[in-house]
């Protein structure tokens, strides 16, 4: 039997997939990349915005034609989609053979031995507790980084957002399973750990009665073989100084945070729900610099929220220039079906948004060559990520960059170099969102 997996939207969702994968290849099933081959097709879905949602459904539909030539013996779509809308997808969709939700992809061994013998699968749990897979990941990020999911869920109900209802409410995964994970990763190559999570610095505030990420960052840095700890998802107004004084004593941890705020109005930060406000944001970003002085700040915004007006969207923009984010990602409003957002009455106007988005990150990418072109003379440490084609040239990452989401550094060596080496590389020039270096011997 052969299986192809798809897996789509967030890395959350895809650390959901690894594990998946594992359980699979566990059972002896053979993995393939190649559809007209497969005996079976599983599809991890998202569908956190529109645009995710359309990608879903498109895959899906077109996955299913396969079925049309009789190698393919099933169809199974497993995660976000599959949790919101299951009815929708039998009802009109039946080339679909199994559905799992969010809460029950440990149940997707069983799904494909249904599958090929003739007979539809469903899965779906209550939104409680956390997956049991007892099988060893097959990373899919090319065995230097992995990132680790540490909570499932959220608790904030922003107005925009579907998350609580298709992942249920927050629930921490217990450090020592978490140290367990990080250590047979680091034991299999991994060399960099992202933690993520909806929200990670509400992580262990259900287990333990407080927040404790701190805590796990200091376990996780005694484990050996693991160069960099990165944070993803920290809310604003839940980093305190126990979590900058895990940072600062920790120097496996890197000094990056991605701190997502949304806008930096009070007017629409009250209407999205969020628990904070313009003078918070700034304060915490000011704490941070103060406190760990070449940290990395990125954060991503919303364009063209319900209520959002002319001279709100100026108010952000002039915040944008004022803050200097490191990194910053600028998305327009998605109206969610079943989110308080969608039946907010002042709407914005889809050509009005995507030009306030594109204003911001032309803002943005001017404040991005300027903070990169401070850069210049430093000698920073980064993994190699890669070779530059025809070129005496690799392309690497360093600590202020994420994987798949930030720059590069183009490094010119005649030296050969391989994917997950750890070089040291002096700066020598800048792009917008790029810089380019060279090997510190």
């Amino acid at each position: 039997m052969k299986l192809l997996f798809i897996s789509l939207g967030c890395d959350k969702n895809l650390v959901d997939s690894e594990y998946m994968l594992g359980m699979l290849s566990a059972d002896g099933i053979t993995i393939t990349d190649d559809e007209n081959e497969a005996d079976i097709i599983v599809i991890n879905t998202c569908c956190f915005i529109n645009d995710a949602k359309e990608e879903s459904i498109n895959t899906i539909l077109e996955m299913a034609k396969y079925k049309e030539s009789g190698q393919l013996k099933g169809l199974i779509v497993t995660g976000c989609l599959a949790q919101r809308y299951q009815k929708e997808i039998e009802e009109e969709i039946p080339e679909v053979d199994a559905i799992l939700g969010t809460n029950s992809y440990d149940g997707i061994v069983e799904a494909v031995h249904q599958v090929i013998n003739g007979r539809h699968y469903e899965n779906f749990k209550t939104l409680e507790g956390l997956p049991s897979t007892g099988a060893r990941r097959t990373l899919t990020t090319g065995g230097h980084y992995a990132h680790l999911k540490i909570a499932e869920g959220c608790n904030k109900h922003c107005t925009y957002c579907i998350i609580p209802k298709i992942r249920g409410e927050y629930r921490s995964v217990p450090i020592e399973e978490l140290v367990a994970q990080a250590k047979e990763l680091a034991e299999s190559g991994v060399k960099e750990l992202i933690l993520v999570a909806q929200e990670t610095t509400l992580y262990g505030v259900d287990l333990y009665g407080k927040k404790s990420l701190g805590r796990l960052l200091d376990a996780l840095n005694e484990i050996p073989g693991l160069y960099w700890i990165r944070i993803l998802y920290c809310y604003p107004e839940e980093i305190d100084d126990e979590l900058i004084d895990a940072i600062i004593r920790n120097r496996k941890v890197c000094h990056y945070l991605d701190m997502p705020i949304q806008h930096s109005t009070d007017a629409i930060l009250k209407r999205m729900g969020r628990r904070t406000n313009h003078d918070d944001i700034v304060a915490i970003v000011q704490k941070l610099r103060e406190r760990i002085p070449d940290i990395c700040i990125r954060t991503t915004l919303i364009c063209g929220f319900p209520g959002e007006t002319e001279e709100l969207h100026e108010e952000l923009m002039q915040f944008v220039n004022d803050m200097e984010f490191d990194r910053l990602g600028a998305f327009t409003y998605s109206p969610e079906e079943g989110t308080p957002a969608e039946t907010f009455i002042d709407q914005v106007d889809e050509e009005v948004k995507l030009t306030w988005q594109e204003e911001v990150m032309e803002l943005q990418q001017e404040v991005s060559y300027d903070k990169n072109e401070t850069l210049r003379g430093e000698e920073l440490y980064a993994f190699i990520e890669g070779k530059v084609a025809d070129e005496n040239a690799y392309v690497g990452r360093t600590y202020r960059d994420a994987p798949g989401i930030d720059g590069y550094v183009f490094i010119h060596t005649d030296e050969t170099l391989v994917t997950g080496d750890f070089v040291k590389v002096r700066i020598t020039g800048a792009y917008e969102y790029d810089l380019i270096g060279e090997i510190v011997r």
